[in-house]
């Protein structure tokens, strides 16, 4: 653009006209022109892209007014629908499955599952393993569907409360210190041992023990000795016959030699007692240890 001079004048006076002496151009030509114009072409090419990619990734993560993907946002929390992978800790007040599916927990090597205080230490931890299941805590409690406690674990003790533990291996149960149970049954047709192999086996009762069998017979075995105590009442044998087929029997011999042996004799009150054996009986009906 040209920019001009003008110079008033009034009637009657000549002036001459200036000449042009500065021209100035205003505007962008030649090559910074055409630079600018590939900038907002390259810059219109960006947004198109950005807006295209933004669309598609939308798109592809399933974005929507309740959620994104699998995750919808509702009234009672976050639901996840399908498999989900979690990379890092999960904190949650509750994690339960719906109604008509099971919840499963599923890791390549261990799933922990930790308690917390407010101090942020660890009150509890369960640790599903490939080899094994860990607990660590105060107390383990298993509980059935009515609240009932069935199995309960402390420090000091171990409660089972069912009415019934039954153990099906082929060795049985193995003990190594007490157990306290007021009764201990066999399957039906199954024989019941009670064992100590290399110690004694005792049972204690303060109101008596009650050893039966209805079909079958008691056997008791012992490498030592088979001791029937009782200090205060009275050893009862209540059978139609009471054998005792591996007891010495004495040869006949002369008068006065007894050969070590002795003679159970039997009062009509039922009471057993020993007399030195002799050629003949030497059991008396009226003896002094029967009255």
């Amino acid at each position: 653009m040209v920019r001009e001079q003008y110079t008033t004048t009034t009637p009657g006076t000549c002036l001459e006209r200036p000449k042009n002496e500065y021209v100035y151009k205003i505007g962008i030509y030649g090559w910074r022109k055409r630079c600018l114009y590939l900038f907002v072409l390259l810059l219109l090419i960006v947004l198109v892209v950005n807006f295209a990619l933004t669309i598609w990734i939308l798109k592809v993560m399933w974005f929507s007014p309740t959620g994104m993907g699998h995750l919808r946002v509702t009234k009672e929390g976050l639901r996840l629908e399908g498999e989900s992978e979690f990379l890092f800790p999960l904190y949650a007040k509750e994690i339960h499955s719906r109604v008509d599916s099971s919840l499963l927990l599923q890791s390549t090597h261990n799933v922990t599952v930790n308690a917390r205080n407010s101090n942020g230490e660890v009150t509890g931890r369960l640790n599903v393993g490939p080899k094994m299941v860990e607990f660590h805590g105060q107390q383990f409690q298993i509980n059935s569907k009515d609240g009932k406690p069935l199995f309960t674990v402390d420090e000091n003790e171990v409660v089972i409360g069912t009415d019934k533990l039954r153990v099906t291996g082929p060795e049985g149960a193995l003990f190594e210190h007490s157990v306290e149970t007021p009764l201990v049954k066999a399957e039906a047709f199954k024989q019941l041992r009670l064992e100590s192999p290399t110690r004694s086996l005792s049972m204690d009762a303060p109101r008596g023990i009650n050893i039966k069998a209805q079909a079958g017979n008691i056997e008791a075995l012992s490498q030592m000795d088979i001791k029937l105590h009782s200090s205060d009442g009275v050893l009862l044998l209540d059978a139609e016959t009471v054998r005792l087929p591996k007891l010495p029997e004495g040869t006949r011999g002369g008068s006065g030699i007894s050969q070590g042996l002795y003679e159970i004799c039997v009062c009509p009150d039922g009471k057993l007692y020993l007399s030195v054996a002799g050629v003949g009986s030497t059991c008396q009906e009226y003896s002094r240890v029967c009255q």
